[in-house]
């Protein structure tokens, strides 16, 4: 089997290769249609897709495959190493011409991410991790905030969720921003250019897994909003919530999150 830091060459070149892609369909003109929930989906979406998945699969063909955009089927829970992809990452702002997307990739073994890359083609920015190697962006390495308050911490989260009145231990003040894709923000967090990002509905792993190997190995932490920790390549490719954080703050967070029941 090939080393974790074999396949992060791998995926971030197909992942360099898939923004070129993407920006290019941009620019010829889009498709546009709405999936079964209502969200939509476009022809680059399925354009990369198709990309990632030969490139990949062609060079690793013992890998299983999970994609927001290739059906899943249960072969995947058979293999030992799994691609975790989302081709496009925050399509609304990828379609209306925003800067906020990016191609996530992780290579999950043993239900764990052992390789991932997030790359911002609009941005160029490209991170990525190796477990045990550290985390970087465009080759440098980066470290979550130490920011140990939360009081004036910069989040990325909904702040009419974050200021309603439902929870137990009020937060104190602090400055709310959005980004598109939920890979993005985790990697913000990893880089320190953000102290935390909060979610409380179910996120899929294709959103969540390079993520969480980028920001693990950045020194922050990652969980669903009751602490419990995250595990990959289950039947449900899903993680109940998030809470993505600098290490100091992250067991504040989840003090006052815990009280808030797990989704159904």
């Amino acid at each position: 089997m090939t080393s974790p830091a074999a396949d992060l060459d791998l995926i971030r070149a197909a992942a360099l290769a898939a923004g070129e892609l993407a920006l290019a369909e941009r620019e010829a003109g889009l498709k546009v249609w709405s999936k079964s929930g209502g969200s939509p989906v476009t022809s680059a979406d399925m354009a990369v897709d198709r990309l990632l998945r030969e490139a990949l699969l062609g060079a690793r063909p013992d890998h299983g495959w999970l994609s927001e955009e290739t059906a899943d089927t249960p072969d995947r829970l058979g293999a030992r190493r799994i691609f975790v992809v989302d081709p496009i990452d925050g399509t609304v702002a990828y379609m209306k011409g925003k800067p906020w997307w990016c191609i996530p990739i992780a290579v999950v073994e043993d239900g764990r991410p052992v390789a991932a890359v997030i790359h911002a083609p609009a941005l160029g920015e490209t991170f990525t991790a190796v477990l045990g190697g550290g985390a970087c962006l465009n080759g440098r390495p980066i470290t979550a905030s130490d920011t140990a308050d939360l009081d004036d911490a910069s989040v990325l989260a909904d702040a009419r969720l974050m200021e309603g009145p439902h929870w137990p231990e009020p937060w104190p003040a602090m400055r709310y921003e959005k980004r598109n894709a939920i890979a993005y923000r985790m990697a913000l967090v990893a880089a320190g250019a953000f102290d935390a990002a909060i979610a409380l509905t179910p996120k899929w792993d294709w959103d969540v897994c390079a993520g969480a190997l980028i920001v693990e190995e950045a020194g922050g932490k990652v969980s669903d909003h009751h602490g419990g920790a995250w595990r990959f390549n289950r039947p449900d490719p899903r993680q109940n919530s998030l809470v993505c954080a600098a290490p100091a703050l992250h067991p504040l967070i989840v003090r006052r999150t815990a009280p808030i029941p797990l989704a159904p």
